[in-house]
């Protein structure tokens, strides 16, 4: 008996050492890409270009629609093996049973993780609540240069003073182009990066300004070699969802979504 109790030891060990040595991101989609599409043609772009896990805008899944429409888009989703993993940027506010609903929705889905954005910073007394609760985490979305997370110093702050299941959705683009490295920010956030928007920036003079485009994946600003390096010396096996804010790539993000995911492949071995 003790033998075979050993013997199992190490098997389940081995498959843990296994399972770790090939932890690895996965490649998702923000739907905000597909703003322009209905849910019915998002999922069809989804499936055409093979990926499983969405991350979806309100316009797509929105937690405050009637049950029978998320179940219906749910069943949709299960159907073309699809997965809403997370959804957001998620509005929240000072009122707590309000943010409720988005938990709620969360548990129903089967999410494991918010993207939120919050812009009165004493939301994150009730939201924290919230989280102890259901056991759901929430993930800190950053946009640029002056907004309530463009500077990473007020995310780290948060994290400092709350649950570790309230983490940083770092979006990659807007962080590298606020002038931050993100290979940096990824490491000083300690674990707590709960999901990432695989986005690229690049910064041009405009009438002695600096203006941000949105670009191909790969061909901006951001330390994505850095930031490669660190999710494997971690371990991290989140989703890079897949997003971008260009205009003209979401007309038609078919040429977009091709070379990111070609990118994403190229660097995660």
């Amino acid at each position: 008996m003790k033998l075979l109790k050993a013997i199992s030891l190490l098997v389940l060990t081995s498959l843990l050492l296994t399972a770790a040595a090939h932890a690895q991101p996965k490649l998702g989609l923000q739907t905000w890409t597909c703003r322009n599409m209905t849910f019915e043609q998002m999922v069809d772009f989804a499936v055409k270009h093979k990926i499983k896990h969405l991350q979806c805008i309100s316009k797509h899944m929105d937690p405050g629609a009637p049950a029978e429409e998320t179940e219906k888009k749910k069943a949709v989703l299960d159907k073309h093996g699809l997965v809403c993993y997370t959804f957001g940027v998620a509005g929240t506010s000072m009122d707590k049973e309000k943010n409720r609903q988005l938990f709620e929705f969360a548990k129903f889905m089967g999410i494991k993780v918010i993207i939120v954005e919050p812009k009165n910073l004493a939301e994150w007394d009730n939201l924290e609540e919230l989280v102890k609760e259901y056991d759901i985490k929430l993930a800190i979305h950053n946009h640029g240069r002056g907004t309530v997370y463009g500077d990473p110093e007020t995310v780290k702050a948060v994290l400092a003073k709350r649950d570790r299941r309230i983490g940083a959705c770092i979006d990659i683009g807007h962080v590298s182009g606020a002038g931050h490295d993100v290979a940096k920010i990824f490491r000083e956030y300690d674990g707590r990066v709960y999901d990432l928007h695989l986005k690229d920036k690049k910064v041009e003079k405009a009438d002695g300004k600096d203006v941000v485009l949105d670009v191909d994946i790969g061909t901006g600003i951001s330390n994505y070699q850095g930031l490669f390096a660190e999710l494997k010396k971690s371990k991290w096996d989140g989703v890079m969802a897949i997003e971008t804010d260009n205009k003209g790539f979401a007309e038609d993000p078919n040429k977009f979504v091709e070379g990111a995911a070609k990118f994403f492949k190229a660097n995660v071995k």
